[in-house]
């Protein structure tokens, strides 16, 4: 079967779509958050209070469920997140094959390190400025590095694959 590849800018559009969804659940968080440190304050203070906890808080909150709408999302009968089925886009294998959700799972899971990364080097940063280490500002330099690797690879790859894609064997293709 022959394939029409999604480029960068259907690609960003999807995106974007999917990030005004992303945007609604980290107002609803933050709004959460307020009323939990209103009625709870010691509570939501001990899961902010070192870059540890604060990685792991926003990791469970935020991370993770971004990660598993991807996945759950991608691998259902729809095969693509709201923003890509909004752009008329799908994720497959390269086989063609609708993703498995362990696949679908990990190739989320590739996307989103780079965001995860970044999450942690500005843990650190926010809560030791002045003394923040040289590998912290290393690890903002892979982040940018990944980003970059991931659109220049979907740049040049004739089937637009990022390097999450070509680790997970998958295409999004238009429909």
């Amino acid at each position: 079967m022959k394939y029409s590849f999604a480029g960068l800018w259907v690609r960003t559009l999807a995106f974007s779509v999917d990030y005004i969804l992303i945007a609604i659940y980290l107002i609803a968080i933050v709004v959460i958050g307020v009323a939990l440190n209103f009625t709870y304050p010691t509570a939501t203070r001990s899961l902010f209070a070192n870059p540890v906890s604060s990685q792991i808080t926003g990791f469970l909150t935020v991370t993770l469920p971004i990660t598993f709408y991807f996945a759950l999302c991608e691998s259902s009968s729809w095969q693509a997140t709201y923003g890509k089925r909004k752009m008329g886009l799908r994720v497959i294998r390269t086989d063609g094959a609708p993703m498995s959700r362990a696949r679908a799972l990990g190739r989320s899971a590739l996307k989103f390190i780079p965001w995860e990364l970044a999450h942690t080097c500005i843990w650190q940063i926010s809560f030791h400025p002045q003394t923040a280490s040289p590998i912290i500002y290393l690890g903002l330099i892979v982040v940018w590095a990944l980003v970059g690797l991931n659109i220049l690879s979907l740049l040049v790859s004739k089937s637009h694959q990022t390097l999450y894609d070509w680790l997970a064997h998958s295409f999004v293709v238009k429909t």
